[in-house]
């Protein structure tokens, strides 16, 4: 079975999924970590975020897997930065990166059951899921989870929650305006806003929408 959780940065679906993965008993694939992989290996290779064709060589060299390793390095303490995750915006725009970790991600699929979350996996990745969810939150709301995130982990100086909202704005426009692939909801998915449940309500809603699926 495949379950396609899809939506903008930091509705918390790799939270979600992760949870809904362990419950049933499925394989998570979190797409982001392997495009923010990805980002790691251009910052490392000081490839511009504007250089395409700079890119596009770079990522001929690189070999992403969870935990997640790149290039036989554990990486995973890395993938959370701001640096990191604006470049891999920038980095999933390039088609040719794109294809490469589609085709690994759709592997993974083929092989077992599994929850994949990202931005496309309802749309392009997985367009055959069994059960496709559009997870989604405002913008204020990611905002200060992000916030009380960083809070939380001690972070020093601690970004302004206003200025954390302006960028995760400006993330959503590149990531549903992209020549390749943009973000939107999939006609058939299931529209689910975090905004005002815990983590628990939107992991028990999607745990019953597979269970009605597995069922049908």
């Amino acid at each position: 079975m495949k379950i396609a959780i899809d939506g903008p940065a930091g509705a918390g679906k790799s939270t979600i999924a992760k949870k809904a993965a362990k419950e049933l008993g499925f394989i998570y694939v979190d797409t982001g970590a392997m495009y923010r992989a990805m980002a790691v290996h251009m910052l490392r290779s000081r490839v511009d975020a504007g250089d395409e064709a700079g890119i596009e060589n770079a990522c001929g060299s690189a070999d992403s897997a969870q935990h997640v390793y790149l290039n036989g390095d554990d990486v995973t303490g890395l993938l959370r930065t701001e640096a990191v995750g604006d470049m891999a915006s920038r980095v999933s725009q390039v088609q040719k990166v794109r294809d490469r970790l589609v085709a690994l991600q759709q592997k993974l699929a083929s092989e077992q059951s599994v929850v994949m979350d990202g931005r496309d996996i309802g749309t392009v990745v997985l367009p055959d899921a069994e059960l496709k969810i559009y997870l989604t939150a405002s913008a204020h709301v990611r905002a200060m989870r992000r916030y009380l995130e960083l809070k939380e982990k001690g972070t020093d100086p601690l970004p302004d929650p206003e200025a954390i909202e302006a960028d995760i704005q400006e993330r959503d426009f590149r990531d549903m305006n992209r020549e390749h692939s943009p973000l939107r909801q999939a006609e058939d998915a299931y529209l689910l806003d975090s905004s005002e449940l815990t983590i628990d309500e939107v992991a028990g809603r999607i745990l019953a929408l597979a269970k009605e699926r597995t069922e049908a």
